[in-house]
């Protein structure tokens, strides 16, 4: 497929943000279920839509009890507004697919009035091309509206990014209203835009590059762990695209900084930095996160001490 980027551009165009909410924890180990909350009254009232129970809400490390209450609380805030949530089967290496437990947390997080991020599992992954996209045909019936999700393996040992084959067989999934693309290169998202704008133009291509949150600007919308450290910044990035205003540009350069520390290897410690940042803000009470998470020094707290005061300007 050839891509000339420059043709692509899409200016002034309404993005659709979507932010993943980190799941904090207290000093003690438990999670700070007020923070949690008062984070998706932040994120909700920037104007994005919170996604939880994803990566950055350590989905698949959560109890069914846990994502529940998460939910719960976010339904009780969002008030009829739309929010979405992971949906996690955890399993094995050589695990079969388990569309039951899939499509029962899908049909639990649709009767809450959210959308259900189907992720990734190793028994997803695995199956073959026809019977991968016949899942998700399958999965679909069970409600409304969906959205899939394709993750590369530095974020986690389950994820697969699809061939552009598989990817255009999601598009006819008539429930399947847009799908998060996580594998870190441009040239794969671009193939994707191009091939959404042939086949259905109402598809939504959420970015998931958090090193490349410039997507937007080719038609993406997006579905990030970025945002969650500034929904209101973000909020404002898009805003200023909107309307073409050039403050997108030092705005978007400012965060991608921020991107582009908080993501670095170890890929999946970019939730410790959240916490760091958040804590740094005053917005939650500990940088303690889930035991299964790895850390960051304590010495990027400086860092990201310095991003903040440059955001604040």
């Amino acid at each position: 497929m050839t891509i000339d980027p420059l043709a692509m551009l899409r200016p002034r165009r309404k993005i659709m943000g979507i932010s993943a909410i980190l799941l904090p924890f207290l000093e003690n180990g438990e999670i700070d279920w007020r923070s949690f909350v008062q984070h998706v009254i932040r994120t909700r009232d920037a104007g994005l839509m919170p996604a939880v129970n994803m990566d950055t809400g350590f989905g698949p490390f959560l109890s069914d009890a846990d994502k529940a209450k998460a939910i719960e609380y976010t339904r009780c805030e969002m008030a009829g507004k739309p929010f979405a949530a992971g949906v996690f089967v955890s399993d094995q290496p050589g695990s079969p697919f388990q569309q039951d437990a899939y499509a029962r947390q899908m049909e639990h997080i649709a009767q809450q009035g959210g959308i259900p991020v189907v992720c990734q599992s190793f028994g997803l992954t695995s199956l073959p091309d026809d019977q991968l996209v016949r899942a998700y045909h399958d999965l679909g019936s069970h409600v409304s509206r969906f959205i899939a999700f394709e993750l590369g393996q530095m974020f986690a040992p389950f994820g697969k990014i699809y061939s552009l084959e598989v990817y255009a067989e999601l598009l006819k999934v008539k429930s399947c209203m847009g799908a998060k693309h996580s594998s870190l290169s441009r040239e794969l998202e671009w193939q994707r835009l191009k091939l959404r704008d042939q086949q259905r133009p109402d598809f939504h291509v959420f970015t998931g590059n958090d090193l490349a949150i410039d997507m937007v600007m080719y038609g993406s919308d997006y579905l990030l762990g970025l945002s969650t450290f500034a929904p209101q910044l973000f909020a404002q990035r898009d805003q200023y695209w909107e309307t073409g205003d050039v403050r997108f540009y030092e705005l978007n350069d400012k965060l991608q900084y921020l991107g582009a520390f908080a993501f670095r290897e170890p890929v999946p410690a970019y939730k410790h930095s959240a916490a760091q940042f958040l804590k740094l803000l005053g917005s939650i009470e500990s940088s303690k996160t889930h035991p299964n998470s790895p850390m960051r020094p304590e010495s990027d707290v400086e860092v990201l001490k310095e991003i903040a005061t440059q955001l604040s300007q």
